[in-house]
């Protein structure tokens, strides 16, 4: 624990906080190496808990967090980012994230061990189901709603990002940040 009090310098590695600090294992490791555990004060911990819901309004600290030098951190900032990227804050965050490929697949690999991560996963036209980062090409023209333009069939959305409603995916076109169903599109490759 000393090592761990050290490395965050007494403070909760997501807030800051100072007191009621605790180790918090990072899934889906669970053996307690410094590598894969976090320093957390007690508001962190509650709302890190199974069915705990989230206060965007005291995370908006992990605007500090994701660019911490400790991949455990930045695994957590990114599984919180993701559940609250409904909120314009988080789902900029998410976009300027610049993380290692390991980070990011840690992140994604025990998010569904992670407290919060039960939505089902979304499909597309064909039934492939679809995950944070994939690419998809639309199979018919659909026009877009308040921006004054027709995303043409075959048009590439790269790096895609679920949402809490299976049936709706986030995605760039034509340089705007748009909703789309998932059941006008197929994943590419």
């Amino acid at each position: 624990m000393q090592d761990l009090l050290n490395r965050a310098d007494h403070r909760c590695e997501l807030c800051e906080a100072t007191t009621d600090l605790a180790a918090f294992g990072v899934a889906p490791h669970d053996d307690g190496a410094l590598a894969h555990t976090i320093l957390t004060c007690a508001t962190c911990r509650a709302q890190l808990a199974d069915g705990a819901v989230l206060d965007a309004t005291h995370w908006f600290c992990l605007q500090a967090a994701i660019w911490s030098g400790v991949p455990a951190v930045q695994v957590v900032a990114l599984r919180l980012l993701e559940r609250l990227k409904d909120h314009s804050f988080a789902a900029a965050l998410l976009a300027d994230a610049m993380v290692e490929d390991e980070v990011r697949a840690w992140a994604q690999d025990g998010a569904a061990e992670a407290p919060g991560n039960d939505r089902p996963s979304p499909v597309d036209s064909n039934g492939a189901r679809l995950a944070d980062g994939d690419d998809v090409t639309l199979i018919k023209d659909l026009e877009v709603k308040g921006a004054g333009f027709t995303a043409k069939r075959g048009t590439l959305v790269k790096g895609i990002r679920t949402t809490d409603d299976p049936a709706l995916i986030e995605g760039k076109v034509n340089g705007m940040q748009i909703v789309l169903k998932t059941c006008f599109l197929k994943r590419a490759g």
